[in-house]
C-alpha cells in the first residue's frame, strides 16, 4: 500500500549569518529558518503526508543554546505528525551529545513529542514502513555510515517500504562544490553497494541542493537541500529551497514530487558599466531581479568596466540604496575610473585653482593603483575636488 511522507535536510537552526553585518537582518535570517519548518507543516496537509524525514543538521551546531533548542522544538511539535530525524556533521551524535542533554530531552518531551531522534545503525519498524537510519555519531566519519545495510536481512518486513536515511555525499559528489568547506573522505557514501533491490527509497541530506543521485532506476536516491536557501547559488544545478514529497510502496520506483518552501532570494548578479548611463540600468536590472520587494532578498553583486567621475557618484548613491533594501549585499567590485575628458580638462587644467589642479593630476594617477585601498582612496578624493571645484 503506497504511503506517502516528506523528505527535509539540513535546516541548520541557529547559524550565526555572521558575514551579514547589520544584526537585525541577520537576525530576520536567523528567524526565516524556523518560519520554513512551518511551512512544511502546510505541506504536510496539502499532501497528506504521513510523517517527515530529516535527513540530519536539525541544528547548525552541536551545543546549540538553549533558546534554540526550544524554538526549533516548537516548530517541531507545531507539525503534528511524527518527525524522525538523524544526527548529521553539524549536530552529529555519540556519547554526550545535545541528543542525549538533560534539557533536550525536557524540551522535547515538552514540546515535540513527535519528533523521534535515531541514533542508532538498525532498523525502525513502523506500521506502514521501515526506517534504515545511517546516523553521524561523529562531525567526520571515514567509514561509510551505511554499510550496516549491505549485509542486513530485510526480507523480514514483508511488504513494508524500506527508507534508508543518511547524511554525506556520494562518490563524486559532496558539499565541496556547494559550501565553503574542506573537502576531505570523510563521510562518504556508496549507495552502488547497497542491496538495490531491497529498498525502496534514499533520504539523503548534506548537500544543500534538491537533486536527485540514485544509482539505478531500482531505488530513488534523493538530497531534498535545505528548505530554506542560507548562501549564493554555487554551481549548476543547485536547487535549495525545497521539501520533497515522497510517495513508497514496496517494489515499484518511488514518485518524488518537489514542493519550494523557499521566502528568502539568494542572487548572483554581474553587470558591466560600459559608461556613466550605465548606472540607471544597473538600478533597472536590479529592480527586476527583486521583483520590488524589501527585506527579502540577499545579493552577491561583481560590478566590472569604468566610470567618470560623475558616474561613480552615481553609483555610490545607488549601492547605498540598495544595501538598506537588501538583507546582504556583498559586493566585489572591479570597477575602474575614467574620467571624461570635460571632467580631466575642468581638474587638471583650472587656472583659478592650480593646486587643486596638481592634486587632481596625482589623485589620477592614484586610482590605477594596484593598492585596492589607495585606488579606491583616490577616487573619492577625485570626487570631493570635483564636487568642491563645483563642477557637479
Amino acid at each position: 500500500m503506497p504511503v506517502t511522507f516528506l523528505h527535509s535536510a539540513d535546516w541548520q537552526i541557529g547559524k550565526p549569518f555572521a558575514r551579514i553585518e547589520d544584526e537585525q537582518k541577520r537576525a530576520l535570517v536567523r528567524q526565516e529558518r524556523l518560519l520554513a519548518i512551518g511551512r512544511l507543516g502546510q505541506v504536510v496537509r496539502d499532501h497528506g503526508a504521513r510523517f517527515v524525514v530529516v535527513a540530519g543538521d536539525v541544528f547548525d551546531s552541536p551545543t546549540p543554546d538553549k533558546g534554540t533548542v526550544s524554538a526549533a522544538c516548537a516548530a517541531i511539535g507545531a507539525l503534528g505528525v511524527p518527525v524522525y530525524v538523524i544526527p548529521g556533521n553539524h549536530d552529529h551524535g555519540g556519547p554526550g551529545s545535545l541528543w542525549e542533554q538533560a534539557f533536550f530531552r525536557q524540551e522535547c518531551q515538552a514540546l515535540a513529542p513527535n519528533l523521534h531522534v535515531l541514533l542508532r545503525a538498525e532498523p525502525v519498524e513502523l506500521e506502514e514502513v521501515v526506517l534504515l537510519p545511517c546516523p553521524l555519531l561523529r562531525q567526520h566519519d571515514a567509514s561509510d555510515t551505511t554499510a550496516w545495510l549491505r549485509g542486513a536481512d530485510l526480507s523480514i518486513f514483508g511488504s513494508k517500504p524500506r527508507l534508508v536515511i543518511a547524511h554525506g555525499s556520494v562518490q563524486d559528489f559532496g558539499p565541496a562544490g556547494d559550501e565553503e568547506e574542506s573537502s576531505d573522505a570523510a563521510n562518504r557514501l556508496d549507495l552502488a553497494r547497497l542491496p538495490l533491490d531491497e529498498l525502496d527509497y534514499m533520504a539523503l541530506g548534506d548537500w544543500h541542493g534538491m537533486k536527485e543521485v540514485s544509482p539505478s532506476g531500482k531505488c530513488a536516491a534523493w538530497y531534498s537541500g535545505t528548505p530554506e536557501p542560507d548562501r549564493f547559488p554555487r554551481g549548476v544545478g543547485n536547487l535549495p529551497g525545497h521539501v520533497l514529497v515522497v510517495t513508497v510502496e514496496r517494489g515499484s520506483l518511488a514518485k518524488v514530487v518537489p514542493v519550494p518552501t523557499a521566502r528568502l532570494a539568494w542572487h548572483d548578479v554581474e553587470f558591466h558599466l560600459s559608461d556613466d548611463e550605465a548606472v540607471a540600468r544597473l538600478n533597472e536590472t536590479l529592480t527586476a531581479v527583486v521583483q520590488g520587494k524589501t527585506g527579502q532578498d540577499l545579493l552577491r553583486l561583481t560590478l566590472r568596466g569604468s566610470l567618470g567621475i560623475s558616474g561613480w557618484t552615481l553609483l555610490e548613491q545607488a549601492l547605498e540604496t540598495w544595501r538598506s533594501r537588501l538583507l546582504r549585499l556583498r559586493l566585489h567590485s572591479e570597477v575602474g575610473t575614467a574620467p571624461t575628458e570635460a571632467e580631466i580638462s575642468a581638474l587638471v587644467s583650472s587656472s583659478e585653482a592650480p593646486l587643486a589642479a596638481r592634486v587632481a593630476g596625482r589623485l589620477l594617477q592614484e586610482t590605477k593603483s594596484a593598492d585596492a585601498v589607495l585606488a579606491e582612496t583616490a577616487r573619492q578624493g577625485l570626487r570631493v575636488l570635483h564636487a568642491a571645484l563645483g563642477k557637479v
